[in-house]
């Protein structure tokens, strides 16, 4: 009982510490570019029962209900609804602080986890690396769906872990882990793909420890990936189910507007005349099953096959690179954490493999297939299992009392390393870049989008126009979705659309004294139109005279 005071203790000091980190933070950052889309899905399915909005951007909605249902219940106490546009910086704060429910349920979740497979100080330590890294409290502060996926995926891992045995009983072997498998995908799409792969290794990991994956001895090769085969074939089939019962659970909570759909009656109509035509023709008409989970998961889907390009290391790469996430991983995650993986992999490299090391092996193997390059926050589920198992194997150890420990003082002092380093960073921890890279500053000439500007640096341009410049107007070439972006002083000046032939049409379509570039057009796409190129190579020329820390800031005349 005394340690599980401590550990309550334990995780309501780091739970509150970091909700505060991300609360206050909140306050400081403006929009970033998904949020205005979620913040106005979630109301229109609260309304209306539809979550067409969100279907067709491929966004999966139980992050967005858990987030909106208090403005939801809000307007209706007060008997008016909201415009999510005009009235997006009044409703945004609270649809953020809702986020720190999948941020708790981590933080629990996590130290479960912990505690499973490391005791006490498995899951303390665990938690303490989870509530402490810049990259998690940067997007916990935020209105968007990555927090969610990860929590919903440590608890599938839990569970899973827990249920799936050869003897349990239907409900607990296979409904369980299907109910937590489709929560796992309402959170975000990727779940489905993470979540596959968590449970098929965890499952092997099950079915190897109780020894049914050993053959008999003296087999040979062939006798022995057919004893595998065969005795692999009820977890085979539990796996099937529990997939069916995820999408039955994806596609009921998603719903349904039992509507036609333009695109497929539009493709109905282009076939060439025939026997195909006559059919499909009325059958896009009549099936009215649409909208439907299936429409996001298939954008998902076709994006990630599709791929964009990407920015690395300085350079616009037309395609998705294979060592991309890699790469971002070493540049984003908090050197202190890196110093205890390393301390842990050379002083405990047995204690490492854990079945959460195993998913995250896993995982860090598929990310050359993921097409979409856009964050790290793609890999939060590969760093919080790496994290867990760090704790674990250090955790257990100590409990071992071996000979070979990574001591207390070492990592009582990357602990404080990294909680200094959370200080130091906000409320920017979505930019946060460790400093073997050279630190949060240099950021911006590594990696884009949510990596560093995620569109959310107005207000902080805001508050230099008033002080450097009298807050008078300022021209801004912007990328995101902030619809502070139209009022005064700032003049939106969308460079990439004008008739620009030359650098000096751009100082002609910027009437303003000052400027102000976003990191986010300067690196990404450098030729997303002819206009743009330009304009984006004339900015290239020119050097700054002041900066925010997601906008460089260009004097273009007296």
């Amino acid at each position: 009982m005394r340690g599980r005071r401590v550990d309550i203790l334990w995780l309501l000091v780091f739970g509150l510490a970091s909700s505060v980190w991300c609360i206050e933070a909140a306050k400081q950052l403006g929009v970033t570019f998904d949020e205005p889309l979620y913040v106005k899905g979630g109301l229109v399915s609260w309304r209306t029962g539809s979550n067409k909005l969100l279907m067709r951007a491929g966004t999966m909605p139980l992050p967005v209900d858990v987030q909106t249902l208090p403005v939801y219940l809000w307007e209706e106490y007060r008997g008016q609804q909201f415009d999510p546009l005009r009235e997006l910086h009044t409703i945004l704060p609270v649809c953020r602080a809702n986020n720190l429910v999948f941020w708790w349920l981590l933080l629990i979740y996590t130290m479960r986890l912990g505690r499973t497979w490391g005791g006490s100080w498995g899951g303390r330590l665990a938690v303490a690396l989870v509530a402490c890294d810049p990259n998690f409290l940067g997007h916990a502060a935020l209105a968007t769906t990555d927090i969610a996926l990860v929590a919903c995926m440590m608890v599938l891992v839990y569970h899973f872990h827990h249920c799936y045995r050869p003897e349990a009983s239907w409900k607990r072997r296979v409904l369980v882990p299907g109910l937590l498998y489709g929560l796992a995908i309402t959170a975000k799409a990727s779940g489905m793909v993470f979540g596959a792969q968590a449970m098929f290794i965890l499952g092997l990991w099950t079915l190897a420890k109780a020894g049914v994956l050993t053959a008999p001895a003296g087999s040979s090769l062939r006798q022995k990936v057919a004893h595998i085969w065969h005795s692999t074939f009820q977890f085979r089939k539990d796996v099937v189910v529990i997939g069916w019962i995820g999408f039955v659970f994806v596609f009921g909570y998603c719903g349904c507007d039992w509507g036609a759909e333009p695109t497929f009656i539009k493709w109905a109509d282009k076939l060439p005349e025939g026997q195909l035509k006559e059919v499909m023709v009325p059958v896009s008409r009549e099936l009215k099953i649409f909208t439907n989970a299936g429409e996001a998961l298939t954008h998902q889907i076709k994006h990630n096959i599709r791929g964009h390009g990407t920015y690395l290391l300085g350079q616009w790469h037309a395609r998705a690179t294979p060592s991309y996430f890699p790469l971002a991983l070493s540049m984003k995650v908090p050197l202190p954490a890196i110093a205890l993986f390393v301390a842990a992999l050379v002083v405990h490299p047995r204690r490492l493999f854990i079945p959460a090391f195993g998913v995250a092996l896993l995982l860090l193997a598929f990310t050359p297939n993921c097409r979409v390059q856009i964050g790290i926050r793609f890999m939060f589920t590969l760093i919080v299992l790496v994290y867990i198992s760090t704790a674990v194997a250090i955790a257990r150890a100590w409990a071992e009392r071996s000979a070979r420990v990574v001591p207390r003082w070492l990592v009582g002092a990357l602990l404080a390393s990294l909680v200094g380093t959370a200080g130091w960073v906000w409320p920017h921890g979505l930019s946060y870049f460790n400093q073997m890279w050279g630190g949060t500053a240099e950021g911006h000439r590594l990696l884009h989008d949510s990596n560093y500007d995620w569109g959310h640096g107005l207000p902080e341009l805001r508050a230099w126009n008033a002080t450097h410049n009298a807050d008078a107007p300022i021209c801004v070439w912007y990328y995101g979705s902030d619809p502070d972006i139209v009022r005064p002083p700032i003049v939106w000046t969308r460079l990439s659309w004008l008739p620009i032939q030359t650098g000096d049409d751009v100082k002609t379509h910027c009437p303003t004294k000052y400027l102000a570039v976003s990191v986010a057009i300067l690196h990404n796409n450098p030729a997303m139109t002819p206009q743009h190129k330009v304009a984006h190579d004339w900015v290239r020329t020119q050097t700054p005279v002041a900066r925010t820390r997601h906008f460089f800031i260009y004097q273009v005349r007296e």
